[in-house]
């Protein structure tokens, strides 16, 4: 009796137990590589997206700045001996390093103006932004608004005629100190800042 109840209870154990195939263990094991394969695949496209995102900053920041502008020569200052104050203020621009062409449309003063790059004048009592200004080709030019490599514009701000509502409170005269403010529409802006001499001549060369 108790032969048969321990052959009974280990014939039992082993009834229906079954092992692992190598079909199941093949099936694991692809399951596993896809999703290590998915898992892969995602990290490799975020990796190239940041990459290529890095790439478009880095191309942006050098575009920014072969856009930047600088002054060509020296800025010039014209007197009136009568008022013994200055009424123009001419300087020239061009591209930097070559850059991209910057659109440099005239201020005509109003506020329907449509030009790009804003010009601002700052004295010891006023300040203007996007003062009236005028541009003339020096050089070889073409005939539009945008100053591309090679280019030179002359730029002539009018004391006198600053665009509407602008008056300057006081005239620049000796001894004044003044800046002015380029600001593209790309690029940094140039800050440009000059002392009257102690006595004004009709054209005055400030260094």
């Amino acid at each position: 009796m108790y032969r048969k109840l321990m052959r009974t209870t280990i014939s039992g154990l082993h009834k229906d137990q079954r092992g692992m195939t190598g079909l199941e263990t093949a099936i694991i094991l692809i399951a596993f590589v896809t999703v290590a394969a998915v898992f892969s695949y995602a990290v490799l496209s975020a990796g190239l997206f940041s990459a290529e995102r890095g790439k478009e900053t880095v191309y942006a920041g050098l575009a920014e700045a072969k856009s930047n502008l600088e002054i060509s020569g020296s800025v010039v200052a014209l007197a009136d001996n009568v008022s013994n104050s200055i009424t123009q203020i001419k300087f020239t621009l061009r591209n930097a390093i070559a850059g991209t062409p910057i659109d440099l449309t005239p201020c005509d003063g109003t506020a329907a103006a449509e030009n790009k790059c804003v010009i601002s004048l700052l004295t010891a009592t006023d300040y203007f932004n996007n003062v009236k200004w005028t541009k003339e080709a020096i050089g070889r030019a073409d005939d539009d608004n945008l100053l591309e490599s090679g280019e030179q514009f002359e730029i002539t701000m009018d004391l006198n005629d600053l665009g509407d509502g602008k008056v300057l409170t006081e005239n620049l005269t000796c001894n004044d100190e003044f800046n002015f403010q380029v600001k593209p529409s790309l690029g940094s802006t140039i800050t440009i800042q000059r002392t009257l001499p102690a006595g004004l001549a009709p054209i005055m060369d400030l260094h």
